[in-house]
């Protein structure tokens, strides 16, 4: 008798399939490139056509809902998109328990829609992704290119498969004096390296910032952007899970300007919003004859800023704070700035600066193993 449903998937299917999963294995985590060799690089079909519902009644996840009707088990819902080595894991599951049907198909549905969104995306929202990490204290700085990626969606997406890296790899302790000569020095040559290229050919050009790093080096990263080059900065949060896109904004939150009470002696400018700053910590170091600005929030701690609104808000408040304090103190009087802030705040701390109307800025960092802050670098 001959058999009434063949293993055979038509071309018109092959195709469309092949256009969901955009050539690359459906197997959550797996999305491994299947039209060339990862060893070679060489154009070869490595693909397989993987059944959610299994083609044979005793497979791994049974005929399911295509048992009264077999001649659909061919049909592009009832197919993945898979390397061989992740069709061997889900067939190797016979009872189909681990690797369910339902399983299956939400991954497949999950791919298939990352695959539309990316594809339909507007030209004109790729962006470069750029990172920069620096040591701090004994952690090391780990970014992962793909988590960076990842946070782009939906609203934009990587104009390049490789990131822009200006990070520098030595064993440099911020309690050392030539750490901040050279991660500055590194900083600067990386930017004009990396970045200032970058900005003369890509048309349109916008970038990503992903970074991890001391304030200070964060802040200088900021002044050498500035504001004129759009860019969006990234703030990894630690809790619920660690990730690096924005939520919402919580309600009833504010930022908080606390003005000296005398202006006569030299400003200091404290932002206290990822911890408290003690004014007696800021005076042990420069003596006692300052004059104390503080933005800071209501509750300081290190994961209250969530979404880009916080972060607008921030720079129209230190903004304005600028001023403020260029009025009190006059416009050439060299500004102490001592951070307990997220990574995206000190970024966009450099950017806001005004060259040609800001005075000189001296930036302090606490350094745990000296229990105290000290002044590690100047931005003129």
């Amino acid at each position: 008798m001959p058999k009434e449903v063949t293993r055979y998937i038509k071309r018109e299917v092959d195709r469309e399939l092949w256009a969901r999963a955009a050539g690359r294995c459906q197997f959550a985590g797996c999305n491994r490139i299947l039209y060339k060799s990862p060893v070679t690089q060489e154009n070869v079909n490595i693909s397989e056509k993987a059944h959610v519902y299994s083609f044979s009644e005793d497979g791994p996840r049974g005929w399911g809902p295509f048992s009264s009707n077999r001649k659909r088990l061919n049909d592009v819902s009832n197919l993945m998109l898979m390397c061989h080595d992740c069709h061997k894991t889900i067939d190797k599951d016979k009872e189909g328990k681990k690797y369910s049907a339902e399983l299956l198909i939400e991954w497949k549905e999950e791919h298939e829609k990352r695959v539309a969104i990316v594809t339909g995306v507007n030209p004109e929202k790729k962006s470069h992704v750029i990172l920069y990490g620096a040591n701090i204290g004994e952690q090391k700085s780990a970014l992962q290119p793909e988590e960076a990626k990842d946070a782009l969606f939906p609203n934009r997406y990587p104009a390049e498969e490789r990131t822009v890296n200006l990070s520098m790899s030595w064993e440099g302790k911020d309690n050392e004096t030539e750490y901040w000569d050279t991660e500055s020095k590194n900083l600067r040559d990386a930017y004009q390296l990396r970045i200032n290229p970058l900005l003369e050919t890509a048309n349109p050009y916008h970038l990503s910032l992903f970074a991890i790093a001391p304030m200070p080096l964060l802040t200088l990263l900021g002044s050498l952007l500035t504001d004129k080059i759009p860019v969006d900065v990234y703030q990894r949060r630690r809790e619920p899970t660690p990730t690096w896109k924005w939520t919402d904004t919580p309600t009833g939150f504010d930022f908080l300007v606390k003005q000296p009470t005398s202006l006569e002696h030299p400003p200091v400018l404290v932002i206290s919003l990822s911890d408290s700053i003690a004014y007696e910590r800021v005076t042990s170091v420069i003596g006692e004859n300052v004059s104390i600005w503080e933005l800071t929030i209501e509750k300081p701690g290190n994961d209250f800023l969530s979404s880009k609104e916080q972060l607008s808000c921030y720079r129209q408040t230190l903004r304005s704070l600028f001023v403020d304090i260029g009025k009190a103190h006059g416009k050439n009087t060299p500004l102490n700035i001592f951070p307990a802030m997220p990574v995206a705040c000190a970024v966009e701390l450099g950017r806001i600066r005004m060259p040609k109307s800001d005075s000189k800025w001296i930036i302090y960092d606490q350094n745990n193993l000296k229990n105290r802050f000290i002044r590690a670098l100047e931005i003129s």
